[in-house]
């Protein structure tokens, strides 16, 4: 079982009922999210002994956010609290061809506002094998940045395996400003998760032949984005998810792995969707999972497919499903039989 820490904000998910616009709404499911957390979740569920790092307000919303994550086995001693407030997400859930739609109202929460003695990175870091950030964290305020940018120099000076998924948020800040703080960051990361928009989005690196709005995605202009994100940052691995866009309700779902010498393509799955907000995260909890395994590259790519498309059968960012049925899918068992 290996130490795994994550760092960045969590929120409370506040979700119109039976696919409402917000408009219609006269009340929320409230649960909570965020990209990071949610790669915790999986990995406490997997059965590693998963750190999530963030700050939350010193009051019953925060004690609540708490409660909730150690329901899931993150360790969460090392949670800062403080601040003025918790980050708030509103979704409304797409459906056929009206997409989905999130709202944030996150200005000024406690992780946006950390200061550097909020958290000591080499008492966090003792016994860590493992650190994952996203791009949404550094794009929240220059404090977050400046605190993803301490951990992962302590990352580093430690030897740990740095993972980014590089999630770049329109609504956080511009492609200019990905652009600028990521480029920097960069030089920590070994493990680089990416979408099939965020390479171009953030570092401009733009796959042939592909239009994202159609849905039409060429494998080998993404091979070319894995490779040319690898020469440039120095990556051992690149990983690149690959969603085709049917509709709202049903995409299908790839990815491919690249290693700095050979490429590795996923089964694709054909997804009804549930709900597909978290499905990135749970595919980068998967493939951390499946590397710290040691699986093999295959295997790995596999693993990480299957465990986000079951994600994408269930409500609410974490991804509640375990090592035997995301195995069971990559044997092939999609049948959806009741499990007797």
């Amino acid at each position: 079982m290996a130490k795994v820490v994550t760092f960045g904000e969590i929120m409370l998910r506040l979700q119109t009922y039976d696919h409402q616009r917000i408009i219609q709404a006269t009340g929320f499911d409230a649960t909570f999210g965020g990209g990071e957390a949610n790669v915790a979740v999986s990995l406490a569920i997997y059965g590693h002994e998963a750190h999530f790092i963030t700050k939350l307000p010193d009051n019953l919303v925060g004690d609540l956010c708490v409660s909730e994550l150690r329901k899931y086995g993150l360790n969460t001693k090392y949670i800062a609290r403080g601040g003025e407030r918790l980050g708030v997400y509103y979704v409304e859930k797409g459906a056929a061809q009206r997409a989905s739609t999130v709202t944030y109202d996150r200005k000024h929460s406690s992780i946006a506002t950390a200061e550097a003695k909020d958290f000591d990175w080499e008492t966090i870091f003792d016994g860590a094998e493992w650190f994952h950030f996203t791009g949404i964290t550094p794009a929240l305020s220059e404090e977050a940045a400046a605190r993803c940018e301490e951990a992962l120099k302590a990352a580093k000076k430690l030897g740990i395996t740095v993972s980014c998924d590089l999630n770049f948020r329109k609504k956080l800040w511009t492609s200019e400003q990905a652009n600028k703080v990521m480029s920097g960051l960069m030089q920590y990361v070994d493990v680089c998760i990416a979408n099939e928009e965020d390479a171009e989005k953030v570092f401009g690196i733009k796959a042939s032949a592909t239009d994202i709005t159609s849905g039409e995605l060429s494998d080998a202009g993404y091979r070319d984005v894995a490779k040319q994100l690898a020469d440039k940052f120095g990556f051992s691995h690149v990983a690149i998810t690959l969603r085709e866009s049917i509709s709202a309700s049903v995409n299908n779902w790839s990815a491919l792995l690249y290693d700095g010498k050979d490429y590795y393509k996923s089964k694709k799955y054909h997804i009804n969707i549930i709900d597909r907000v978290g499905g990135g995260d749970s595919f980068g909890g998967g493939l951390i999972y499946a590397m710290l395994e040691k699986y093999s590259m295959q295997d790995t790519i596999d693993y990480a497919v299957a465990a986000s498309c079951l994600k994408h059968s269930i409500q609410g960012d974490f991804n509640v499903v375990s090592v035997s049925e995301v195995l069971n899918l990559m044997k092939g068992d999609g049948s959806g039989r009741v499990q007797r």
